[in-house]
């Protein structure tokens, strides 16, 4: 790539932009459903149909692993093709660097923009993952990532495994929403509040709404296993990619360091013991992770470096949280093994 192309989509100045970050929380809203309609009065939206759709999520963001893990939780691994763009990107979009002559496999795109522009020409808002592609077409279906990961529990019913677990049960919904909401304005995009900050005022104000809800967590998991009902939820999948990420890059990278995750025994040792559950830490990359942030970063790490720790042994450590009780899958079973194809390199994980 030639210096002016390079400089030409560089991501610098894409993140911090003065100021309070705030996200832009516009996505595609088209859902897949059992019965092909996307809202209440009957809107056409898509079919649930096995091998129809592609899930494009990279390693590296947080928001796309969470529907790796539902995906492997619920077994919709053979129902539901997965593509993993490389952990860096430009002002462009995600690329398939690591496929085969840089192209997805299945999709046969360099870009996951193409699949966004095949929807929507000059599509004009960021091209984010996950997204959900129609592999007939080559189009983008949805990139709205809080309800993907709820239709994985509640539409394709019919191609979960035998023994999946209830992620998203009925009699629990309005706790886990309410869990979630703060979850997600507090932590999974405080830290990015903290790290995007445009002033010093921002940025304190931002450190103070993260640490209330990180205390507020180390006192909820400190008397029970998980953080909704006695097994393992949706809740638990959003909190806990921010949770891996949290040491390697939030706490440096982001600034949000009055604590490493470590140094808190309650969440630690319940990041501890979702890691070491079936589904959860063998979906984690840390070096696709740091080289993500470190490298697209532009604003926060110039140099692009990419540092060499932290130590991850801890991470395959006993966590003692069986004493709290609990049944991490309720009535249903573990996953089995990674899908062939799909395994985290030897060497990015915990070792």
């Amino acid at each position: 790539m030639s210096e002016k192309t390079t400089q030409e989509y560089s991501t610098k100045g894409a993140y911090v932009t003065g100021g309070e970050f705030n996200r832009d929380t516009n996505y595609i809203e088209d859902r897949i459903t059992r019965d092909g309609t996307q809202g209440p009065n009957g809107e056409p939206g898509w079919p649930v149909e096995a091998g129809r759709y592609r899930l494009i999520a990279a390693r590296a963001c947080p928001w796309a692993n969470r529907t790796v893990i539902v995906r492997r939780l619920l077994g919709l691994e053979d129902a539901i093709s997965l593509g993993q763009p490389g952990p860096t990107h430009d002002a462009r979009s995600w690329t398939f660097d690591l496929d085969p002559d840089g192209k997805d496999p299945v999709l046969g795109i360099e870009r996951l923009q193409e699949a966004f522009f095949r929807r929507f020409p000059d599509y004009p808002r960021g091209i984010t993952v996950p997204a959900l592609v129609d592999i007939p077409s080559g189009a983008v279906v949805t990139n709205n990532f809080p309800q993907i990961t709820l239709d994985f529990s509640t539409e394709w019913t019919e191609f979960h495994r035998p023994g999946a677990p209830k992620l998203y049960p009925e009699h629990l919904r309005q706790e886990i929403d309410e869990v979630n909401k703060r979850v997600f304005t507090e932590i999974n995009n405080g830290v990015y509040r903290c790290g995007f900050a445009g002033s010093q005022e921002a940025y304190e104000a931002a450190y103070q709404r993260l640490w209330t809800a990180m205390d507020w967590l180390e006192q909820r998991l400190s008397q029970q296993r998980y953080l909704v009902g006695d097994t393992i939820t949706e809740a638990d999948v959003r909190l806990f990619t921010t949770l891996a990420r949290f040491d390697a890059v939030y706490h440096g990278h982001f600034k949000c360091n009055r604590n490493k995750l470590t140094e808190m025994p309650a969440l630690w040792a319940y990041a501890r013991d979702l890691f070491q559950t079936p589904g959860f830490g063998d979906t984690i990359d840390f070096v696709q992770i740091k080289q993500h942030y470190y490298i697209v970063h532009e604003d926060i790490n110039p140099t692009q470096i990419v540092p060499a720790g932290p130590d991850l042994s801890g991470w395959l450590t006993p966590h003692g949280r069986e004493s709290l009780g609990g049944r991490p899958f309720g009535d249903g079973t573990p996953p089995g093994p990674v899908k062939a194809g799909e395994e985290v390199a030897e060497g990015h994980g915990a070792v």
